[in-house]
C-alpha cells in the first residue's frame, strides 16, 4: 500500500523567521516520507515599503523562488501546515487573505476531514504566539478539518515551551531561529505525517 502523504506548507514571513521554520517543517516532512508543497502568500505592503526595509527587503529576494498559494494547493494536501508572524496577538493580513480566499473551496466541502497545524513566530516570548496559534485554529475548526498540535509530546517540546504548534521568539528581530524551534518544527512536522498516513490510509 503507498502510504505517501501529501503535505503542503503554506505561510507568510516578513522578516524571514516563519519562512525559516516553514522550510523546516517542510525539509522535515519530506525526509519522513512526504511529498511537499513549500508556499509562500502574497505580499499586500507596496514594493517600495518592502524595499525601504533592508531586513524585509533580504527576505523578500532570499524567497521569491518560492512558489505562491494558491487554493489548489491546500485542496490537493492531505495535511496543511500553516504559519504566520503575529500581529497584535493575530494572524498578519497577508495569511488572513490567502484564508479568506477559501470560500469556495469550503463551501464546495473542499477542506474538510485534512490535518490542520500552525506555526509563528513573535517579537517577544510572551509576544502573543500562543493567541495566534488559536486564532489559526478557529478557521481550522470552520474548514471542518481535524487540528493536530504537536503538544508536549516529546522533550524538546517541553523544551521550547508551547503545545498549540512551533512558536520563535526574535528579541525585537536580534535572534534568528535556532535548535530549540528547528527541533520542536522536526517534531510537529514528524507527528503531522504519522497522523495523516494514519488517516489516509484507513479512509474508504
Amino acid at each position: 500500500m503507498d502510504t505517501a502523504v501529501k503535505v503542503a506548507v503554506v505561510y507568510y514571513s516578513a522578516t524571514g523567521h516563519v519562512a525559516d521554520i516553514a522550510r523546516e517543517l517542510a525539509e522535515t516532512a519530506e525526509k519522513a516520507g512526504a511529498e511537499v508543497r513549500l508556499r509562500r502568500v502574497a505580499e499586500l505592503v507596496p514594493q517600495e515599503a518592502v524595499e525601504s526595509q533592508p531586513t524585509r527587503s533580504a527576505t523578500s529576494a532570499a524567497t521569491a523562488g518560492i512558489p505562491l498559494a494558491r487554493v489548489e494547493d491546500i485542496v490537493w494536501a492531505d495535511a496543511v501546515l500553516m504559519g504566520s508572524p503575529t500581529r497584535f496577538g493575530n494572524v498578519a493580513a497577508q495569511l488572513k487573505q490567502f484564508l479568506d480566499s477559501l470560500g469556495d473551496a469550503w463551501r464546495r466541502g473542499e477542506l474538510a476531514d485534512k490535518i490542520y497545524s500552525g506555526f509563528t513566530s513573535t517579537g517577544s516570548p510572551h509576544g502573543g504566539n500562543e493567541s495566534t496559534l488559536l486564532a489559526l485554529m478557529h478557521s481550522f475548526h470552520h474548514f471542518g478539518g481535524i487540528v493536530v498540535a504537536p503538544g508536549f509530546t516529546h522533550p524538546d517540546k517541553f523544551a521550547d515551551g508551547n503545545p498549540y504548534g512551533t512558536a520563535h521568539h526574535d528579541a525585537g528581530g536580534t535572534l534568528p531561529v535556532g535548535d530549540i524551534t528547528r527541533n520542536a518544527a522536526r517534531v510537529q512536522a514528524e507527528r503531522v505525517v504519522r497522523l495523516a498516513r494514519n488517516l489516509t490510509a484507513t479512509a474508504p
